[in-house]
C-alpha cells in the first residue's frame, strides 16, 4: 500500500523538476538577451499581472528609464524594444511563481489524502523553504544591477543558479527514492568506494555549474573564443594580474574562463572512468552509466560550440540546460548504485 501511494508523489516531484528545468531555460535566455533588469520592482503576487494597456506599458517603461541599464546602455531603446526584454523577464518570474503553485497545491492534496509518510514531511517542507529563498535570491541578484553598474553580481548569479540546481537535485533524488525497490544485501567495499566516488563527482559537477555562473556573470565567454587553446597558448598570460591574487578566480575574465575549461577537462576524464567502474561493480547500472556518458559528450560539444560562436542565445541556453540534465543523470546513476 505504501509503495502504491508513493508513486504519484514521485511523479509530482518529477513534474516540479521539469518546471525547474524549464525555468532554467527561460532564465538562460533572459540573461543572454540582456532582459533580466527590465523589471525594476519585485511584487511577488501582483507582479504576475503584466501590463494590460498602453498606459500600463508606459508606466513600466518609465520605471525602466530611471534604471542604470537604460541610462548607460539602452538610452535609445524604444517602447517596442523594451517590450521584448520585458516579456522574457516576466516569463522567467512567472515560471518561478508557477513552480510554487505546482508544488504547494498538490502538497496540500497529498497531505489531506494521507500520501505523505512521516519521513517525507521535513524534506517537502525543506523544498518549500528553498523555493522561497530562491525567489528572494533572484530579486537580490537583480537589485545588484539596479544601483550604479547595470550588471548583476556574478556572486549573486552563482548563488541563484546554485540554488536552482540544489532544489532540482534534492527533489529528483527524493522522487527516485520513492519509486525504487531497495535491495536487502549490504554493499561490498568495492561498491562503497564507487558510491563515494559518485558523490564526489556530483559535488565536482556542482562546482562546475557555479564556475559557469561566474563565466556568465563576468562575460568571460566572450574572450578567447578558440579551442582547445586560449588564443595561442594552453595557459594564457595575465591569469593572476589582479591583487590580491584570489580576486582573479572570481573577477578576472581570463582566469574565470581558464578555470571553467580546466574543470571541464577534469570531468571529461573522470566521469567515463567512474561510469566504467560503476558498471563493473554494479552491472544493473549499465544503462544509467551509458546515459551519463552520452550526455557528457553532448554537453561538452555544446560548450565548445557556445565558446567558438561567442555565446549565441540558442547555444548558450542549451548549454545551461544540458548542465542540469547531466547533473540529473549523474544523480540517477548514483541512486542506482545505492539500490
Amino acid at each position: 500500500m505504501q509503495s502504491i501511494n508513493q508513486r504519484p508523489v514521485a511523479w509530482w516531484l518529477f513534474a516540479c523538476c521539469a518546471m525547474v528545468l524549464a525555468t532554467l531555460l527561460v532564465g538562460g535566455v533572459t540573461r543572454l538577451t540582456h532582459s533580466g533588469l527590465s523589471i525594476v520592482e519585485w511584487k511577488p503576487l501582483l507582479g504576475a499581472i503584466p501590463p494590460l494597456n498602453a498606459a500600463d506599458w508606459q508606466v513600466v517603461f518609465t520605471q525602466y528609464q530611471q534604471s542604470p541599464e537604460y541610462q548607460k546602455v539602452n538610452v535609445h531603446m524604444t517602447l517596442d524594444e523594451f517590450e521584448f526584454i520585458f516579456w522574457w523577464e516576466w516569463a522567467h518570474r512567472l515560471l518561478g511563481r508557477l513552480i510554487g503553485v505546482v508544488f504547494f497545491v498538490p502538497f496540500v492534496w497529498f497531505a489531506f489524502r494521507g500520501y505523505l509518510s512521516r519521513s517525507l514531511w521535513p524534506k517537502l517542507l525543506g523544498f518549500f523553504v528553498l523555493g522561497g529563498l530562491q525567489g528572494a535570491m533572484g530579486w537580490y541578484m537583480v537589485k545588484s544591477g539596479l544601483v550604479d553598474d547595470p550588471h548583476v553580481s556574478q556572486f549573486r548569479l552563482a548563488a541563484h543558479l546554485g540554488l536552482a540546481f540544489l532544489i532540482f537535485g534534492l527533489m529528483w533524488w527524493t522522487g527516485l527514492g520513492l519509486l525504487a525497490r531497495r535491495r536487502k544485501a549490504s554493499p561490498g567495499s568495492a561498491l562503497r568506494r564507487v558510491q563515494s566516488e559518485g558523490f564526489a563527482l556530483v559535488m565536482l559537477l556542482f562546482v562546475m555549474v557555479l564556475s559557469g555562473a561566474l563565466v556568465a556573470g563576468t562575460h568571460a565567454g566572450l574572450i578567447y573564443n578558440t579551442f582547445p587553446l586560449m588564443g595561442a597558448s594552453l595557459v594564457p598570460a595575465d591569469l593572476l594580474f589582479l591583487q590580491p591574487a584570489w580576486r582573479n578566480f572570481f573577477e578576472n575574465q581570463i582566469t574565470v574562463q581558464f578555470d571553467h575549461r580546466m574543470l571541464a577537462w577534469v570531468l571529461f576524464l573522470l566521469i567515463p572512468v567512474f561510469c566504467w567502474r560503476a558498471i563493473r561493480v554494479a552491472p544493473r547500472a549499465r544503462y544509467a552509466a551509458l546515459s551519463v556518458i552520452a550526455m557528457l559528450a553532448i554537453q561538452i560539444s555544446l560548450g565548445i560550440a557556445t565558446l567558438l560562436h561567442a555565446v549565441p542565445v540558442a547555444l548558450g541556453a542549451a548549454h545551461q540546460v544540458g548542465a542540469m540534465i547531466l547533473f540529473g543523470l549523474l544523480i540517477r546513476l548514483n541512486h542506482v548504485l545505492r539500490l
